[in-house]
């Protein structure tokens, strides 16, 4: 069996067009990182959320990013596999589902309006410090999505850890 690849056209070089903006999304992602570090929330957490929200948002670059990233933070083949259907597996702690439900309203809040249950869940587990925390991972990753979705400026497969 023979498996053919297509090429995904470039729609949009933002980076090289945008600096400023672009700029701007780097330094939001640094400073969310520096808040999470700050809350110590935990690195394959991190991973999963941005994972979550990235398929959430369909950016493939993304997904393949945060996949290979939470596997160089040891988070296991199984639990990556059962996140797009997290609630309906026992790979994820309490903690953990209250993360992974208040990113998710955060995400789709067009449709969901962050509900209180989701909030009140979340700041059951959290701190009010890493509630922030993870609502500025989400600001982040879905800054990162939106230019991956809109201008397909970077290649699915291509990421590679710590390059």
């Amino acid at each position: 069996m023979t498996t053919e690849t297509i090429s995904i056209p470039v729609r949009l070089d933002f980076d090289d067009l945008a600096p400023k903006v672009a700029g701007a999304i780097g330094r939001l992602d640094g400073a969310a990182t520096q808040l999470l570090d700050e809350a110590d929330i935990d690195r394959r957490l991190r991973e999963l959320l941005r994972l979550r929200v990235s398929q959430i948002n369909g950016c493939a670059y993304c997904i393949d990013m945060h996949s290979k990233d939470a596997v160089a933070v040891g988070e296991t083949e199984e639990r990556l596999h059962g996140l797009v259907a997290w609630r309906e597996t026992p790979y994820f702690t309490a903690k953990e589902r209250a993360a992974l439900a208040f990113v998710e309203s955060v995400a789709t809040m067009s449709q969901t309006h962050v509900p209180d249950e989701d909030y009140a869940a979340v700041s059951k587990e959290f701190t009010p410090l890493e509630v922030s925390a993870l609502l500025s991972l989400v600001m982040a990753i879905s800054a990162w999505n939106t230019l991956g979705v809109a201008t397909r400026q970077w290649e699915p497969g291509s990421y590679q850890v710590g390059g």
